[in-house]
């Protein structure tokens, strides 16, 4: 694929922790898709989200946004960027006394670009409150974790942005609420006609595979692949073999999980030659179990 435009630029980025950093030398967020930020737990994708999106500020590096404005420039009062990104995140977003309608008029209050009309709408789309019933004056404290999420949501969507950052947005919810935010998020994209950008965090991509443009998987704070779905598709294939050929694949294949009847794992498309001769089975792998291979090569947790 030809080289596109980046939303977000990263140079020299670097978070310590005790017993943890987060170390990522160069990474771009391609403008106009939907990228997902792939990892297990404790990957560091919260903590990156949090140093692009201005909550967290205590590391080392520069980024980029648009390809105008720095992280210093983000930071400055007359800088727009601010109202160029959508942001939500895990934990306590809102009071817990605030009503539905109170989080409509604090985002008024906020941001500039904020429509009620909007909000409106995709407070019916998610199913946050029935509006027709008094749904508006539920309580934050009386929503659900997933409902929670969905009001945040709501609140980004209803803005004028040009990149939506979603820590973890589909985590508490269920499985038609996943489709829909997907729906939405492929909605947003288009809209912008190759303006908009979608940057989201997942340990889990196989409910978001639908909507992810390019991935970039994480591994104890550092980035072990990136690329477009369809790139990496073709740089991994997945392989099926007879139990009798697992100990020439296992030397063989990125990664393997084996049994009494036989093995499967990904396997290297510029290392398809060294299996020749072996009774295989060969097909185009999901992002999800690309990254499941990647993750589990860069793990310190292993179960065989």
């Amino acid at each position: 694929m030809e080289k596109v435009d980046a939303a977000i630029q990263i140079k020299g980025l670097s978070k310590k922790f005790k017993g943890f950093a987060l170390d990522i030398p160069e990474l771009s967020v391609p403008k106009g898709f939907s990228t997902a930020l792939i990892g297990e737990n404790g990957a560091g994708k919260t903590t990156l989200l949090n140093i692009l999106s201005g909550i967290r500020l205590d590391y080392q590096g520069d980024i980029k946004f648009f390809d105008r404005w720095s992280d210093k420039d983000r930071e400055q009062t007359d800088c727009p960027v601010r109202e160029m990104i959508g942001y939500t995140g895990p934990g306590s977003y809102f009071l817990p006394a605030w009503t539905v309608k109170q989080v409509e008029k604090v985002n008024a209050l906020l941001f500039e670009h904020f429509h009620r009309d909007q909000y409106e709408r995709y407070v019916d789309i998610l199913q946050i409150a029935n509006l027709g019933k008094g749904g508006k004056d539920k309580k934050v404290s009386d929503l659900s974790d997933g409902n929670k999420m969905k009001l945040m949501l709501a609140g980004v969507l209803a803005r004028d942005t040009e990149m939506l950052l979603l820590d973890e947005p589909a985590s508490p919810l269920d499985p038609l609420m996943r489709d829909v935010l997907c729906n939405l998020m492929r909605e947003y994209i288009e809209q912008g006609e190759g303006e908009k950008t979608v940057f989201f965090s997942t340990h889990n991509i196989a409910d978001m595979e639908n909507v992810t443009d390019y991935a970039i998987i994480m591994e104890q704070g550092h980035v072990a692949e990136q690329g477009f779905v369809e790139d990496l598709k073709e740089k991994y294939v997945l392989v099926k073999g007879e139990a009798e050929d697992i100990p020439v694949a296992e030397k063989i294949l990125y990664s393997i999980t084996k049994n009494a009847y036989g093995y499967e794992g990904i396997c290297l498309a510029e290392d398809m030659n060294k299996l020749a001769g072996l009774d295989t089975e060969v097909s185009t792998p999901s992002l999800s179990q690309i990254s499941v291979a990647v993750m589990k090569k860069g793990s310190k947790i292993h179960l065989q």
